[in-house]
C-alpha cells in the first residue's frame, strides 16, 4: 500500500505541477491535486497500520496430566 500511495503522490504532483496541456472537459490540475490527497491519506494510513502492534488469537490444546481430558487455552499474543 505504501508503494501505491507513493505512486499516486508522484503522478498527482506531475499532473498538478508539471503538465501544462489543456484537455477539454478535464481539469488536469484538479485531477493531480485529488491524486496527491488520496496518496497522502493512503500513506498516512499505511504508516499508522505498521506502527500499531497487531494481535493474534491463539488456541493451545493439550492432554491433562491424568490423560483423561483435553485442555484448551485461548489467549491473544502480540505478534
Amino acid at each position: 500500500m505504501k508503494i501505491l500511495s507513493l505512486m499516486l503522490i508522484a503522478i498527482g504532483a506531475i499532473l498538478a505541477f508539471a503538465i501544462t496541456a489543456n484537455v477539454e472537459g478535464i481539469d488536469i490540475d484538479v485531477v493531480g491535486i485529488i491524486l496527491l490527497i488520496v496518496g497522502i491519506v493512503g500513506l498516512i494510513v499505511a504508516v499508522v497500520q505498521d506502527s500499531v502492534p497487531q494481535m493474534r488469537s491463539r488456541r493451545d490444546r493439550y492432554i491433562s496430566a491424568d490423560g483423561r481430558h483435553i485442555v484448551e487455552e485461548d489467549y491473544e499474543a502480540p505478534i
